[in-house]
């Protein structure tokens, strides 16, 4: 358990290496942030601090660096407490709701307008279409036995894909298909139906149950062809902090970004909870993410679940970036209830 002065002393480094990019030394210290304490006395703090692995020196005469355990320990405080968005934040909602656009192009631009505005990388996801409720199923003849199936979801979201059926079949008993599964899947999550619709949707059309079996089976696999679909914006914009300048470091970033699956799927596993979630260094189990913070907030409504996100260096601007993720990801909840 941390003294109230050691905890000072945690936050003070943390801030002044946000601020500075440089090691904070216990004069600096003093004379910035604890006026009532003396260099020696921090000094002293520093070193039991540094043993507790909360930070660690360059080289030994330099100045001490946090951790990540330092860095959780400041961003816990942070999360405790009321903030304020900046007030940019108020130019991009509207640009927000006034926007015409489906909700991917909405994920894109805000994904964009993090990165603009943290110097980070902004992430924003739609999570597994497993997840969402089916509207409207229709299916439309193409011709022989090519059918055009189109899914219309909850929120808006259109997903389409010509499938192939064993035999050909009327328009009217693809209309008659398409209202029956409807009946069923309205209102509930495609993982809750799927299995149902297999049983009960082919009561009266028994004579076409290989092609009915097979339009729920190309059905399921539009839904999960992709499990989430990324956007990614603001990746040039790292280059820019002092952070990576190291190329390879950068480079660490570019290839992260690269595997758009692993990144998805690793989006998805840390933002199991509602509210903003902060995964800092070593807290990140991926390869690659020791020197980087996972900020993620989800959203609801459109469908599916909608996540925005930032990733950035460990030295990130943890109160700023994350009042504006609260803001924008408040603003979307919004957008996607309308």
């Amino acid at each position: 358990m941390l003294t109230e002065r050691q905890l000072e002393v945690v936050f003070s480094v943390v801030y002044e290496y946000i601020r500075t990019g440089e090691p904070a030394g216990s004069r600096t210290i003093s004379k910035k942030y604890l006026r009532g304490c003396s260099p020696a006395t921090i000094r002293n703090e520093m070193a039991d601090l540094e043993e507790m692995g909360y930070f660690y020196q360059p080289h030994t005469s330099a100045g001490r660096l946090p951790t990540s355990k330092a860095y959780r320990l400041y961003v816990d405080a942070i999360m405790q407490r009321r903030r304020t968005a900046p007030a940019e934040t108020e130019e991009w909602r509207r640009s927000i709701r006034e926007s015409r656009q489906g909700i991917e192009s909405i994920l894109a631009y805000i994904s964009r307008l993090l990165g603009q505005a943290t110097n980070c990388v902004g992430v924003a996801a739609l999570s597994a279409l497993e997840e969402v409720q089916i509207q409207r199923v229709s299916f439309l003849r193409l011709g022989g036995n090519t059918v055009l199936l189109l899914l219309v979801l909850d929120g808006g979201l259109v997903h389409h894909s010509n499938i192939s059926l064993p035999c050909e079949l009327s328009q009217d008993t693809l209309d008659e298909l398409g209202r029956r599964i409807t009946t069923i899947a309205e209102g509930h999550q495609w993982s809750e139906v799927r299995d149902v619709l297999l049983r009960y949707v082919f009561e009266g059309l028994e004579r076409m149950w290989d092609s009915c079996r097979e339009a729920i089976v190309q059905m399921d696999a539009l839904l999960n062809r992709r499990r989430s679909r990324l956007f990614v914006g603001g990746a040039q914009h790292i280059l820019s902090l002092p952070d990576f300048q190291d190329i390879g470091k950068f480079q660490t970033v570019l290839s992260l970004l690269e595997q758009e699956h692993a990144l998805a799927d690793m989006v998805e596993r840390y933002s199991v909870k509602d509210g903003v979630s902060v995964t800092i260094g070593d807290e990140n189990a991926e390869a690659g993410m020791e020197q980087l913070s996972l900020l993620l907030s989800p959203s609801s409504g459109s469908g599916a679940r909608a996540i925005l996100g930032l990733i950035g260096p460990l030295r990130m601007d943890y109160e700023k970036s994350i009042s504006i993720l609260e803001a924008l990801a408040e603003d979307l909840d919004d957008v996607l209830v309308q």
